[in-house]
């Protein structure tokens, strides 16, 4: 071979360099479609054996447990009656109730809202001793504490912001040998693993009797498999070791197979019974908005919905950032609205006024970070807007979920823009599961055809379709108005030679540049001598997104001094037989209040005129406005949710300072013990 080769000339010899490359380019482009699919089904055979072995577990449970023929089963009856004012118990309440009562193990996924907590606080006025709830968030406590405490039941909550003196007096109402007067303590995880006297008074209640039971709530924190990971969770695979004779109640409104079996392991309860309540909530509309490109157009559209679809309405806004939280709560201030700001860095003190205030509807929205609402219970809630996409499914299902606890119709709003895209995925990469998670929520929002409800189900191992959803979702209310798919995949052809171009230049390009040289807009060099895609800019970063999405182009990281950058390679997953078809298409506005409907049918009245705001600003250490109403000058604009974006990547990083923490962390002294 060598001799042929060094009889061929120069010319010849580029000619055949040039068949081999590709050839190998051929080879490379199977390799990648084989790999792609390999991991595909390695992702199917896991999900398949993860469901078998959930059922098992369902089926292992028994059908027994939905009797009333316990010896506690009359007094219970009772109490759910006087003391909680339900007459029915919710789906797998009773049974979970049942068998932790008889001492099991027990773990119980259920959707917000479906009563998780009333299966272990019934229990305790059953039983004679104490039961501890460890839950992540302070907020979720104080609001259950206030709960109980207005139906007459002594809880306590112990944590950084309980004093000195009440700490105290719990230790020694725990160590003591008389039977406690307290029925429910809610601590931290960061309390159990950090605190040796209160391990100790804890170990004292056990040995006197009196420690009847340890509930779990959001247990999905234990696995790393979750999507909320709390490393201090971890310190809970003990308590089975010094507290065996103390059943475990785990609850959460989000869990995969994957997440289940790697509880049941970190907790050591290997043979704990498993409830699952249906996850679907009825009275919940779900709808995807295009959210405006400038942040005074986003503040506007806010304050329209809250003046006039939400008039006199409690809600919630979830954003992403602590800036994002004090920015749009001062926004909303300047406008006459009754707003206020929540995220971990807010003084503890602060944080419970704002609770209070939002509770008592003296505030008609908490613009908030994740560090509020797991398990609030108000049942009033008749909105959830997500200003930025939440950065899992499971986390957005839990959020959204907030609203309608009371069963009645309430709306779930998510603001879209391909820009959060990578807001997001820059921010959650280095996560276990953290671009999965992030893609999933992307494709929830671009999916122009799939009821929502159907897409959501596929997270919780239901199967939910249009018959489940009753048109309360913005693709079943405008199932007529579905676009017919589109190939595109010339589009893949023409952004990866953009792609390559800029490689070729030593160019790193951004998502939003890269739309711009799809378009031809932006710097010329990076354009391509083709004429730009006759489609609207919001459908080519549609496409964009479901090529990132999909695997036909991925993201690349770069960490800078100031933020972490994501530019657009080509990815791993070639089109095959050179076609690939996507439905594109816009967002749908939202309906208007006149045809907005319930669940069953009947026409939901517009929201009715209120009385005049009362003007009123609280600000915390002589800086920004916490809370208010105070009317400032307003300004109309009109709201084009098709304006384009051409800012890069680096200018929509610029206004970003800190970013909160997956989850609130409660800081604690440890012990000189």
């Amino acid at each position: 071979m060598d001799e042929q080769l060094s009889m061929l000339s120069d010319d010849e010899l580029g000619v055949h360099e040039q068949q081999i490359t590709d050839k190998l380019k051929v080879i490379e482009d199977k390799l990648a479609r084989l790999k792609s699919q390999k991991a595909h089904l390695l992702e199917l055979q896991e999900q398949i054996h993860n469901v078998r072995k959930q059922r098992k577990l369902i089926q292992k449970t028994g059908t027994d447990w939905d009797k009333e023929n316990f010896a506690w089963s009359s007094k219970a009856r009772e109490l759910l009656s006087s003391i909680f004012s339900v007459k029915q118990f919710r789906p797998k309440q009773l049974e979970t109730i049942n068998a932790l009562m008889t001492g099991n193990d027990v773990l119980f996924l259920a959707p917000t809202g479906s009563g998780k907590s009333l299966c272990f606080q019934l229990p305790a006025l059953l039983s004679k001793g104490v039961t501890v709830v460890i839950s992540p968030l302070i907020s979720l406590m104080e609001d259950q504490v206030w709960s109980l405490e207005r139906l007459k039941i002594k809880a306590k909550l112990l944590c950084s912001t309980t004093n000195k003196d009440a700490i105290s007096q719990i230790h020694r109402e725990l160590s003591d040998k008389k039977v406690p007067t307290l029925k429910l303590l809610y601590v931290t995880p960061e309390r159990l693993s950090k605190s040796k006297r209160f391990m100790t008074a804890l170990q004292k209640c056990y040995n006197n009797g009196y420690l009847d039971r340890f509930a779990i709530d959001e247990v999905h924190c234990c696995s790393q498999w979750g999507h909320d990971f709390r490393p201090d969770y971890k310190f809970l695979n003990v308590l089975k070791e010094m507290f065996p004779k103390a059943p475990l109640l785990g609850v959460t409104a989000t869990a995969t197979t994957k997440v289940i079996s790697d509880v049941q392991t970190m907790l050591n309860i290997p043979d704990s019974l498993l409830f699952v309540a249906s996850f679907n909530r009825p009275n919940l509309y779900y709808h995807v908005l295009a959210k405006p490109t400038g942040k005074q157009e986003q503040y506007d559209l806010i304050t329209n919905l809250l003046l006039t679809r939400f008039r006199n309405q409690s809600g919630i806004i979830y954003t992403y950032s602590m800036k994002d939280a004090v920015d749009i709560s001062t926004a909303l201030i300047s406008r006459g609205l009754k707003a206020g700001p929540y995220h971990a860095n807010l003084d503890p003190a602060d944080r419970t006024k704002i609770h209070r205030l939002w509770h008592s509807e003296e505030l008609q929205v908490v613009v908030a970070t994740v560090a509020f609402g797991m398990g609030i219970n108000k049942g009033n809630v008749r909105f959830v807007i997500h200003h930025t996409l939440s950065k899992s499914m499971e986390n957005f299902y839990q959020e959204s979920g907030r609203a309608g606890r009371d069963g009645a119709r309430a709306e779930c709003i998510l603001l879209y823009h391909f820009s959060d895209l990578f807001r997001i995925s820059t921010m959650t990469f280095s996560e276990y599961t953290g671009l999965k998670n992030a893609y999933a929520m992307v494709e929830y929002c671009i999916t122009t055809s799939e009821c929502r409800r159907k897409i959501i189900s596929q997270y919780f191992s239901e199967v939910w379709g249009e018959d489940n959803c009753s048109a309360m979702c913005d693709r079943c209310v405008n199932s007529d108005l579905v676009r017919p798919q589109k190939e595109i995949a010339p589009y893949v052809e023409q952004l990866s030679r953009i792609i390559e171009k800029c490689d070729l230049e030593q160019t790193n390009v951004t998502g939003l540049k890269l739309v711009d040289a799809w378009m031809h807009k932006g710097p010329m060099n990076l354009r391509l001598t083709d004429p730009a895609p006759l489609i609207d800019r919001t459908i080519a970063e549609q496409i964009v997104a479901y090529l990132i999405v999909k695997g036909y182009l991925k993201e690349s990281f770069v960490y800078t001094p100031y933020a972490t950058l994501s530019y657009i390679k080509r990815g791993t997953v070639r089109v095959t037989n050179d076609t690939l078809k996507f439905r594109c298409g816009k967002l749908f506005p939202l309906v208007p209040d006149a045809e907005r409907t319930t669940t069953n049918g009947q026409t939901t009245p517009t929201a009715s005129k209120g009385k005049k705001r009362v003007s009123s600003v609280v600000k915390t250490n002589g800086t920004s406005p916490m809370v208010g109403g105070s009317k400032g000058k307003r300004t109309r604009r009109r709201i084009d949710s098709d304006s384009d974006d051409h800012s890069s990547l680096e200018s929509e990083k610029s206004d970003e300072e800190v970013i909160v923490a997956p989850n609130e962390v409660e800081v604690i002294e440890l012990d000189g013990d």
